[in-house]
């Protein structure tokens, strides 16, 4: 069975408009440093906003 590696990490990702976190997601932080801005459906907004990683 394979483990993880350290480099990947859980990261949230957050609403631009309300703040609300309502994702969440992996990325290898060695590889990726800058942060990751995605177009999702916010449910609290009720449509598409820009939702950023936060820590």
């Amino acid at each position: 069975m394979a483990k993880k590696s350290d480099a990947r990490g859980v990261i949230y990702l957050a609403c631009t408009t309300c703040q609300e976190r309502n994702y969440t997601s992996s990325k290898n932080k060695k590889n990726d440093t800058q942060r990751l801005e995605l177009k999702k459906y916010c449910p609290r907004c009720r449509s598409h906003q820009v939702h950023k990683e936060t820590k």
